[in-house]
């Protein structure tokens, strides 16, 4: 994962169900163990239920600073961002920024697209060709246009987290490797990493761990 820490804020974005949380906190707890501050942020405020917020005690066991949204796991459900978040934008700290599903996730991005690019970041989509709406590499594009339209950033690669969840075997990160390849080709983004579960066993794929059960 640390061939993907190329700023130090870093924003993970794709459809709903990609995988992009666990994506985030395995990047997190990369920067963390090397020795960096990092914390991570959940940026959802469409969907009122933040798993995140379940969990601050064990990504903070990880070195993790988990910046949510007020109101989090509540029956308010209005959520806004706390003051703290404006911090990533003057800190040294690594921020992971979670970006919640689709191009209505990505409208918390564009109410400070300026400030991301005057303090510089790394956007990454995260494809899931096992999702129905981006089954295919054209329906994927789509969907990654419209989130750069409402975000006014632009993607820097593609992370193919293909994935059936715990059903998720070698041969169906193999066989996602042509989507992938096809998206990069249609966008004009590379493909700057295949993730799969360590406990698989595919080559040229990132091992990751599955953070999903535990954290989020």
């Amino acid at each position: 994962m640390n061939n993907l820490i190329k700023s130090r804020i870093i924003i993970i974005a794709g459809h709903y169900g990609s995988g992009k949380t666990n994506i985030a906190v395995n990047l997190a707890e990369a920067v963390a163990a090397d020795g960096k501050r990092v914390c991570i942020v959940d940026l959802d405020i469409v969907n009122p239920y933040f798993r995140s917020a379940d969990n601050v005690k064990e990504l903070s066991t990880l070195g993790v600073r988990t910046i949510i949204p007020e109101f989090a796991n509540t029956n308010v459900d209005i959520p806004s961002l706390p003051k703290e978040y404006y911090s990533i934008f003057i800190t040294d700290e690594y921020s992971i920024v979670d970006v919640g599903g689709d191009a209505d996730g990505a409208v918390a991005l564009s109410a400070d697209y300026d400030k991301y690019q005057k303090s510089g970041y790394i956007m990454y989509y995260v494809f899931n060709c096992y999702r129905p709406m981006t089954a295919t590499p054209e329906s994927a594009l789509e969907l990654l246009r419209q989130i750069e339209n409402t975000s006014h950033l632009t993607f820097s690669g593609i992370i193919n987290n293909s994935n059936l969840g715990t059903e998720t075997t070698a041969a169906l990160v193999e066989a996602s490797f042509g989507k992938a390849d096809r998206l990069s080709e249609i966008s004009g983004l590379p493909v700057v990493a295949t993730t799969a579960l360590d406990t698989l066993d595919v080559l040229n794929t990132v091992p990751i761990k599955n953070r999903t059960k535990q954290l989020f």
